[in-house]
């Protein structure tokens, strides 16, 4: 098993592991053991009892954390037409509206955070699937990615000041940023708090109780610190 540095090591010594924390003193803790020298991203890292392959128990939605993610976002749009126009004038960094920009992306040109498309330009954005797919940008209803052209600047600026998604992986696992670790402590407090509201609300029919079983927070190469699941959980079903 590889060592870790001095630097993990003094950070680890900060945190009980078999501790459960309340979410307010983890948020902080895990702030305070950020050992990188660029400014980490603070994630949180969430086990369920939910079962990814059951249709009732599918969870994927989006929150605007209230104090964004401390990174510029920026956004490419699909569209054609007005859409385009809408697009451009609503701050999109990039507007894909021909033929040639579609060929840029589908040759790998990935220079943007965030896509959204019209509905009448998913058509053409189909094909680039395979390059969209698996890095998370590819358009989507449930994600608030896919609106019509008079919605475009509203998705636009959400994504822009914090717009994250969340979705329940192939292990039943939730992973989000919530900011960085140069964040105020009580900052990253709230944007945990919106995030963990947002997933309870969105709790899927097929729940049963507390579904999130387990949940940890940690910056980018950080120790874990445990975060108790049932602060802020609403213990319905």
């Amino acid at each position: 098993m590889a060592k870790h540095g001095k630097k993990y090591t003094a950070a680890l010594a900060k945190v009980d592991v078999e501790k459960v924390y309340p979410a307010k003193e983890a948020v902080a803790l895990a702030k305070e053991t950020s050992i990188t020298k660029f400014d980490s991203t603070i994630e949180v890292h969430m086990r369920t009892t939910l079962d990814s392959r059951q249709s009732d128990q599918q969870l994927r939605d989006v929150v605007v954390l209230p104090h964004g993610l401390g990174k510029t976002v920026r956004v490419l749009v699909f569209a054609q037409g007005e859409g385009a126009s809408a697009a451009r004038s609503g701050g999109a960094d990039f507007v894909a509206d021909d033929d040639e920009s579609l060929k840029k992306i589908e040759g790998g040109m990935l220079d943007f955070d965030v896509a959204i498309a019209t509905p009448d330009a998913m058509g053409k954005v189909g094909r680039l699937g395979r390059v969209l797919g698996p890095r998370g940008l590819m358009p989507n209803p449930k994600a608030g990615t896919v609106v019509p052209a008079q919605d475009l600047e509203r998705a636009i600026k959400e994504a822009k000041a914090g717009r994250v998604e969340y979705r329940l992986d192939k292990s039943n696992n939730i992973h989000v940023s919530i900011g960085k670790a140069s964040f105020d402590a009580g900052k990253l407090y709230e944007n945990y708090v919106a995030l963990v509201d947002a997933i309870n609300k969105s709790r899927p029919s097929g729940a049963k109780g507390n579904f999130i079983k387990r949940i940890t927070v940690a910056s980018t190469m950080g120790p874990g610190v445990k975060v108790d699941p049932n602060e802020h959980i609403d213990g319905e079903g």
